[in-house]
């Protein structure tokens, strides 16, 4: 009797932990694609070049001053050199750029937040921008320190979209049943989703600062659950081919992986020439990008883009 009541418990125990491992192997994240074919989520594409050359000038000068895009940046004491890079480069190219640090730090102007929870950094960082630049901005980037921006293609993406409508947009993936927008890529919030994100985010039961489970769900896909219960889902960024605009890893990373897999175009296997986002360069790599997209220029190339968006007012940018 003590043996199958010995054999019984054994066997709950071992019922529960494979339960739990199954459910846990669930939150994984899958790999990146150049190709964002492979998910099954909503794809959505940068608007095709030609419409934008059937538009008259004065449509066109309209439309580039009507996209204003508001930037956060995400940071950390202990990300003081990418803090630097991202301040120095590409964040000048946003309408208005603010880091959200998880302390209050002497060296560089940020909004403190004390905590070091990157949710709930996350959860206040998205609820005071949405109290102060609500009627200031329709959309809104969440980037790390990590992260490099091209903000002028981000502009051309959203260049046709509605920004009273609900759109959460990036690298679009799927971890389980859970369809989320990867923090690393960099996160776009149309201001009709900010709003249904920060109501949501009074509620504990639909949106808690603290989750429910026993291990803690990284920040992006926490923000996912939230939006899940305003009715806004992830939308994965392509461009006209189909390729990843916003991409989780490196300009080095994705060039090597295209060099095993298209080594006779290692260049159009890397990634969209519209690329938007590139995640893990290091405070150098930013400065050398900053050069690459904004100061080399080929001599004798010309370029004829029919739309330009102008830099914010009084910026010192490229």
């Amino acid at each position: 009797m003590i043996s199958e009541s010995s054999s019984f418990v054994k066997g709950m125990v071992l019922g529960g932990a494979f339960c739990m491992l199954v459910t846990l192997l669930g939150h994984i994240k899958v790999g990146h694609g150049t190709k964002a074919r492979d998910h099954e989520h909503h794809h959505i594409q940068a608007p095709d070049k030609e419409d934008v050359l059937n538009l008259s000038e004065g449509e066109r000068m309209e439309l580039s001053k009507s996209i204003r895009v508001y930037c956060i940046i995400l940071v950390k004491p202990k990300d003081l050199g990418h803090w630097a890079a991202a301040k120095e480069t590409w964040s000048k190219h946003c309408d208005k750029a603010e880091f959200y640090s998880s302390e209050n730090v002497k060296v560089f102007d940020s909004v403190a937040l004390n905590t070091k929870d990157m949710w709930v950094m996350m959860r206040k960082a998205y609820k005071i921008t949405y109290e102060r630049y609500k009627d200031e901005f329709s959309w809104f980037f969440l980037a790390y320190p990590t992260t490099f921006a091209i903000v002028e293609n981000l502009k051309y993406f959203l260049l046709r979209k509605d920004p009273s409508q609900p759109f959460y947009i990036g690298h679009a993936v799927k971890s389980g049943d859970l369809e989320y927008v990867d923090g690393e890529g960099g996160i776009v919030l149309s201001i009709e989703s900010l709003r249904r994100l920060s109501s949501v985010l009074e509620d504990p039961n639909k949106c808690p600062e603290q989750g429910g489970m026993i291990w803690k769900l990284a920040e992006d896909k926490q923000l996912a659950i939230c939006l899940k219960y305003t009715g806004v889902f992830a939308e994965n960024a392509e461009d006209s081919e189909g390729k990843d605009v916003f991409n989780t890893k490196s300009v080095g990373a994705l060039i090597k992986e295209a060099m095993g897999t298209h080594p006779q175009q290692v260049a159009d296997g890397c990634c969209s020439d519209m690329a938007i986002t590139f995640s893990g360069l290091s405070p150098n790599h930013m400065h050398v990008m900053m050069y690459g997209v904004y100061r080399l220029r080929p001599y004798g190339h010309t370029y004829s883009d029919a739309l330009v968006f102008l830099p914010p007012e009084g910026s010192d940018n490229d």
